[in-house]
């Protein structure tokens, strides 16, 4: 039985009873102090114009209101959506004090101001974000810790496209038009008194030009052509559509070499700018072929300095984009950059030395000459071979390795060569199975003595104390990030296409990691105080 009949339909037994100042409502631990904190010492005016001519339509959002939110839902939820942010604006306390008596904007709002505002002025945000917080947490920028994931692209599985198929197929066609033109000579065009000479190559303004003037010849009737069962085609139209289908086969080709370009092999359909990567999908490594960009990070004591995509699957090409990134927004080069061993490389040591880095990237082997003793002391490794009063290499039979000749390393920036060595003669020898693994002839090995005291070095190096320090801090402080930004907020795809467009997202990304970096390490702080 109601005890208090009211007959106003508009009550309610509920009601809600705010204060005066919203502030009250908010944990004083919330990460909305530390958001606003390192947001309001950065100037955020330079990157938003206001009053672009605009003279009618609803008045314009704050700009730097809009930031605020994206950033600190980001900081929130690792990736978060539109329409996520827009209902956040509405139901969250936090939300509406950041837009300080703003009208919740809604998800196409959010939308035109990232796509048209935040697209060219993100790195230049995310820089002066870092600038604080590492002037703050005097955070060491000698010191970087270099590592790269693999991002699946928003783009379809199976949309693959081939440069080396393309071109094998180009050139497949190449021989069919050489065989169709031959054909043309000697049963249309000796009529006429034309013929046309075959080609290793042909381009496409060239088939245009002798169709036009095949069809000239002929006096071909297109609207004759005929099509479907039934009808036998004649061997002018036959001839016709035959090269201008191959024709078209090699426009088609050309795009897709064009797309590709020269660094990479492959791309997708629905992304053209995604490159098929294998991807690990699984907590056994088992992985697969996915269009993909790679992500490659610096890190300095937890927090990300600089980040970069990539188009390619290699870590070791995007290691001196990255130091010239880093250079080009600090001033300088870090002392210390240390990476593992898919960073190792002749070019890089080189690139190091050249700007003042030490040395402490791993290479491919790096583990097998520091763990394995067999491998490390194998006598039939030509590094360990020995010497003559001669200065001649002497195998473990004692017999002479002569220099034959010196050959470029492909893909080298540096000028490195490699020096090839035979085996004076392998007759024989009773360590023949164990040296050489050609069945007949002298055993010939490469020998690149500039790489080897590199390599040496490499090992002193990082098996030291400090170098030690340094790895395991590597392991913790760069896989760690990507840990917690792929496995701990979920975040394995992206949802935009387009290097622009990816490397806006993950530069978000990136902001909202080092204020959520730098939150947490506050609070830890003021726990232990």
């Amino acid at each position: 039985m109601l005890k208090n009949k009211n007959i106003n339909d508009n009550y309610t037994a509920r009601q809600l009873k705010l204060p005066l100042v919203i502030e009250k409502l908010i944990d004083i631990s919330d990460p909305v102090y530390t958001f606003c904190d390192v947001m309001d010492h950065i100037d955020l005016t330079p990157y938003f114009v206001e009053g672009k001519g605009y003279k009618t339509g609803r008045p314009r959002c704050d700009a730097e209101k809009l930031l605020k939110v994206i950033l600190f839902a980001f900081m929130e939820n690792g990736y978060c959506s539109l329409r996520e942010i827009e209902k956040l604006c509405n139901n969250d306390i936090r939300f509406m004090y950041l837009l300080d008596e703003m009208k919740a904007p809604t998800f196409a709002t959010f939308g035109n101001f990232i796509r048209n505002e935040l697209t060219l002025s993100i790195e230049d945000i995310f820089n002066d974000i870092n600038v604080y917080i590492f002037n703050q947490e005097k955070v060491d920028l000698n010191h970087t810790y270099i590592d790269g994931t693999k991002i699946e692209a928003n783009a379809n599985k199976y949309t693959w496209i081939w440069k080396k198929s393309c071109i094998t197929n180009r050139n497949k066609v190449f021989d069919h038009i050489s065989v169709l033109i031959e054909e043309m000579n000697s049963e249309v065009l000796c009529t006429f008194g034309v013929k046309i000479e075959p080609r290793e190559e042909y381009a496409i303004e060239y088939l245009e030009e002798i169709l036009e003037k095949y069809a000239e010849l002929t006096s071909l009737d297109f609207d004759s052509f005929v099509y479907g069962k039934g009808h036998r085609k004649t061997v002018y139209q036959r001839q016709y559509e035959k090269l201008n289908d191959y024709k078209e086969r090699l426009k088609t080709y050309a795009r897709h070499i064009e797309v590709c370009g020269n660094e990479r092999n492959s791309y997708s359909k629905t992304d053209h700018d995604a490159s098929f990567m294998r991807i690990k999908t699984d907590y056994m490594g088992n992985d697969q072929l996915l269009p993909a960009y790679n992500l490659q990070a610096a890190i300095c004591d937890e927090y990300i300095a600089v980040i970069d995509v990539k188009q390619y699957a290699s870590d070791m090409e995007c290691f001196v984009p990255l130091m010239e990134k880093f250079n080009k927004t600090y001033g300088h080069y870090p002392k210390y950059p240390v990476a593992d061993a898919g960073y190792g490389s002749y070019n890089n040591y080189i690139y190091c030395e050249e700007h003042g880095m030490e040395k402490y990237m791993k290479f491919t082997v790096f583990k097998k000459e520091t763990t394995d003793k067999k491998y490390r002391e194998d006598p039939y490794r030509i590094v360990n071979f020995t010497r003559d009063s001669e200065g001649n290499l002497l195998c473990p039979n004692g017999r002479r390795f002569i220099y034959k000749y010196s050959q470029h390393v492909k893909k080298n920036k540096y000028g490195r060569t490699e020096e090839i060595y035979e085996c004076e003669d392998c007759t024989g020898c009773p360590y023949r199975e164990k040296c050489c693994k050609k069945k007949e002839g002298n055993r010939t090995a490469r020998l690149n003595r500039e790489l080897t005291s590199m390599h040496e070095e490499v090992i002193e190096n990082l098996e030291s104390v400090h170098g030690a320090l340094l790895r395991m801090n590597r392991s913790i402080q760069s896989e760690g990030t990507f840990g917690i930004i792929k496995w701990d907020r979920s975040y394995k795809r992206l949802f935009r296409r387009g290097l622009e467009n990816v490397n806006l997202e993950l530069t978000l990304i990136a902001c909202a990691f080092n204020l959520y970096k730098y939150h947490n390490k506050r609070n830890r702080l003021k726990m232990i105080a």
